[in-house]
């Protein structure tokens, strides 16, 4: 669960992005590895406890969480993931910011649509099939949350602090609409059509798909049905069905686990994309 945090005026610093970034594959110097959901707290990536090096290229499966309240603390953080030798990139989740992420511009990076946070921290559009120096990789972020179960609050309700009161005395679990929690948490039809356009145009072949959440039978397994199926873990479900791929890796369940020969649920594992 994303940890509560202080709202602040937010801001933005123009910064020009580096060039396309080279990747490698293994039997050369650079590598891709992959991580699960981060929540802001990014010391897995400190120089001890990350693999990764200079020229690498390191993903996170959603639930980023460091575009989120435009903090000084928030900005620190960022320029230090920045200063590190490998370059960060990122699937949305359910916990961000998108009022504030859509404020970053988009431009095409190696075949799809991404966001500069920095130049070394990118965000990777929903729907994108990207070409990582021939490896191909489609994303797909958001996620329905699950930890909204005594509902939304609206910020402009007259009364709102009273029902936030007994939310908290009651330690409900509920979110702050534009402050916690946002609706575009899911694809809209705009990205769900865009993905299978996408998927389409390469004839429903990639090497590796990445989500945040997993397609609904897969979810099932891993929560023994604890989950409910939404529109985006149906609609993960048909890219299943429909489309060629060696490995599946998604984040947002906060644990570690292999399901089948093809499915990979990460949480603070950095491990290699290719070995799986």
């Amino acid at each position: 669960m994303q940890k509560s945090r202080c709202v602040s005026v937010c801001f933005f610093v123009s910064r020009k992005p580096d060039p396309k970034v080279r990747l490698k594959r293994r039997g050369e110097r650079n590598m891709i590895y992959i991580t699960g959901d981060t929540h802001g707290e990014l010391h897995r990536f400190s120089q001890k406890k990350c693999p990764a090096g200079e020229g690498d290229c390191v993903i996170i499966c959603g639930d980023f969480g460091c575009v989120w309240d435009g903090s000084a603390e928030q900005k620190y953080w960022l320029d230090w993931l920045n200063e590190k030798p490998w370059t960060t990139l990122f699937l949305d989740g359910n916990h961000e910011n998108f009022d504030l992420l859509k404020r970053y511009p988009v431009t095409a990076w190696n075949g799809g649509r991404v966001q500069f946070i920095r130049p070394r921290v990118i965000h990777l559009m929903r729907g994108q099939v990207f070409d990582l120096d021939g490896i191909r990789i489609f994303v797909m972020g958001g996620a329905a949350s699950h930890d909204i179960s005594s509902g939304i609050l609206e910020p402009d309700d007259p009364d709102f602090y009273l029902k936030r009161r007994r939310l908290d005395r009651a330690r409900a679990m509920y979110r702050i609409h534009h402050i916690s929690w946002w609706k575009e948490e899911m694809p809209s039809e705009e990205e769900y059509a865009e993905g299978i356009r996408n998927l389409e145009g390469v004839g429903n072949r990639v090497d590796f798909i990445l989500t945040h959440c997993a397609p609904s039978s897969i979810q099932d397994l891993v929560g023994g049905g604890t989950f409910r199926s939404d529109p985006l873990t149906d609609y993960l479900e048909r890219i299943r069905v429909q489309c060629e791929f060696k490995r599946w890796f998604f984040g947002h369940y906060h644990m570690e686990r292999e399901i089948g020969e093809k499915f990979v649920l990460l949480y603070e594992t950095i491990r290699p994309l290719e070995d799986g």
